[in-house]
């Protein structure tokens, strides 16, 4: 009898959290929808333009792809004109490690202004970046710079927070190598729901450094 229970309990359990998963994804994929870009020429002009943060490097030592392909969307975006200034939001949770820097020094090799990158040192989420971007920096429209898959995570977050966000999306990384991170942002995607659903704070709140 109790071993009877508990399977019911345990499909009971499963089936709340595929429903839970099924809708946060749904929700997150049509929000998004018609404010992702694939053509550059289509994007709309905004003044700024958000990077997220990834490491330059994987584990093993090798070029992180998902970095340098978001750094040539942001270069392309910016040569174009479609934005003036790049927020640079990621983790430096570490002196080791810092995404935002990297970044920088990437965009700048590039030949991206250094007066015109700014670093947000706390992004260490998606929902973090893009609700820091408005309430430590200031910014209420922006243009998303990161794959789709990511894109459509932070344009909910910051639609669903009342701003006119918009992504502009990098080439995806076509290999076995993004398989995990794309399983992985299902569960994102559920996270966000839910910071969205209780308008959780980001982890760090300090003085505001509103950009021009």
């Amino acid at each position: 009898m109790k071993k009877k229970i508990w399977i019911r309990l345990f499909l009971a359990g499963f089936c709340l959290a595929s429903i839970v998963i099924g809708y946060a994804n749904f929700s997150v994929f049509t929000t998004s929808k018609n404010h992702l870009y694939n053509s550059l020429k289509e994007v709309p002009e905004k003044k700024t333009g958000l990077l997220l943060g990834t490491s330059r490097t994987l584990k093993n030592g090798m070029p992180n792809q998902y970095f340098y392909l978001r750094i040539k969307a942001c270069v392309e975006l910016f040569e174009a004109g479609k934005i003036k200034q790049i927020l640079i939001s990621g983790d430096n949770g570490t002196k080791a490690y810092n995404e935002p820097l990297d970044m920088k020094e990437e965009l700048m090799r590039r030949g991206v202004p250094e007066n015109k990158i700014f670093l947000d040192y706390a992004g260490f989420d998606t929902y973090d970046s893009v609700i820091r971007a408005n309430r430590i920096f200031g910014q209420d429209e922006f243009v998303v710079v990161s794959q789709k898959f990511h894109n459509q995570r932070a344009v909910y977050i910051g639609r669903k927070n009342g701003l006119s966000v918009i992504g502009y999306n990098a080439r995806d990384v076509k290999k076995m190598s993004g398989l995990k991170t794309k399983i992985r942002e299902y569960f994102a995607c559920v996270k966000a729901f839910l910071d969205v659903t209780f308008n959780v704070d980001p982890y760090f709140l300090r003085e505001k450094e509103p950009m021009p």
